[in-house]
């Protein structure tokens, strides 16, 4: 029910909200460079932006809906997922309003963005440790995570002061990485969306099955496999609610976009992914179900040190990487299709290999 409202909402209500955003003058920036670099994008000047605004708005309208007309009750994880995604999404929104007001596409500097984050990522990881359920689980865990947590990496394990330092540092890396990994890929029409649909989808698929192997009350055989998850149908949900949004934004940012997302809108996936991988216990596995925007963010940082070490060369004619296949030649939908078929295969192989791992433990 939560997704069906999600879905019905960005795909029939985007057009009533892009009429509001070109009478409030929302439209796209382009930066000179990458005009002159690629010519076809100065045609995108003008598109709605700030599109982010509409899922995000979908996704708790779905998610509030679908949980309380079923009569259930918002969970502690649910809200912790929309924190990380309203959160990181008005750092975004400023950003974005900078930039529009101004008609340059200089909006919030590199810092400024990072001290917003990290603005939104302490009190999410501050509450994530505390306030135990009745069987004393909490949201999150202070220990590094794979498939599950690795007892031998517990943070806390140095002290309690030293713990919440490394704890809080180590999120802030997952949350302030992912979030601009996003942002680096949103350059395409669609690319980002249909990337978020596979990678928030396969969060999914993860936290449903943790439900269904759940340490409290769950399958005596089974529990060498089971999961000190906590909340985890509602994770499903709320990561469906998001996912289902997503698509039907997509529908409208499909090349030839009629709006784009913006940095609210990639800054907002990227605090769902981040929220997901952190209380579902998957924090290193994140690096393959999001490989999608990993090979975005890592091309840009070899782009960086190529140039460093060799003295002016680059690596790649244009970074993110996705405009280095523009500059060889490629077509944009082209290149959209096989960034989502990548984004697939990397999605589909980490909930395989978490599949796998559960294997393991009951056999």
């Amino acid at each position: 029910m939560s997704a069906a409202i999600s879905l019905a909402f960005t795909l029939f209500l985007t057009p009533v909200f892009l009429r509001l955003f070109r009478k409030w003058g929302w439209g796209q920036v382009i930066r000179t460079p990458e005009s002159v670099h690629n010519p076809s994008h100065e045609a995108k000047r003008g598109t709605p932006t700030m599109g982010g605004v509409i899922f995000i708005v979908g996704s708790i309208v779905g998610y509030f809906t679908g949980v309380l007309v079923s009569g259930g009750v918002p969970a502690l994880s649910a809200l912790l997922v929309i924190w990380l995604m309203v959160g990181f999404g008005a750092v975004g929104f400023i950003d974005d309003y900078m930039k529009v007001r101004s008609q340059r596409s200089l909006g919030l500097s590199g810092w400024r963005k990072v001290i917003g984050q990290l603005l939104v990522i302490i009190p999410f990881g501050i509450v994530a440790l505390n306030f135990p359920n009745r069987w004393g689980q909490m949201p999150a865990s202070p220990a590094i995570s794979l498939f599950r947590d690795i007892t031998w990496l517990n943070l806390f394990a140095f002290g309690v002061v030293l713990g919440w330092i490394l704890y809080l540092v180590w999120i802030s890396i997952i949350g302030v990485a992912t979030s601009n990994s996003v942002n680096l890929t949103d350059g395409l029409d669609g690319l980002a969306a249909g990337a978020g649909v596979i990678v928030v989808g396969a969060y999914s698929v993860i936290a449903f099955w943790q439900f269904k192997q759940p340490c409290i009350g769950g399958d005596p055989d089974a529990l060498g496999g089971c999961y000190e998850v906590r909340d985890p149908f509602n994770l499903a949900i709320i990561a469906a609610s998001v996912a289902a949004s997503l698509i039907g934004f997509l529908w409208w940012n499909a090349p030839k976009a009629k709006v784009f997302m913006g940095d609210v809108g990639s800054m907002a996936i990227g605090g769902v992914i981040t929220a997901m991988a952190i209380l579902t216990r998957t924090e290193l596995l994140l690096l393959v179900i999001a490989g999608v925007f990993v090979l975005s963010s890592g091309s840009v940082i070899l782009q960086r040190a190529y140039f460093k070490i060799t003295r002016g060369k680059r690596l790649f004619l244009m970074s993110p990487f996705h405009h280095h296949l523009e500059m060889r030649g490629w077509s944009e939908v082209t290149i959209v299709v096989r960034m989502w078929i990548i984004a697939g295969l990397l999605a589909v192989s980490a909930v395989g290999l978490f599949y796998v791992e559960w294997l393991t433990r009951v056999d």
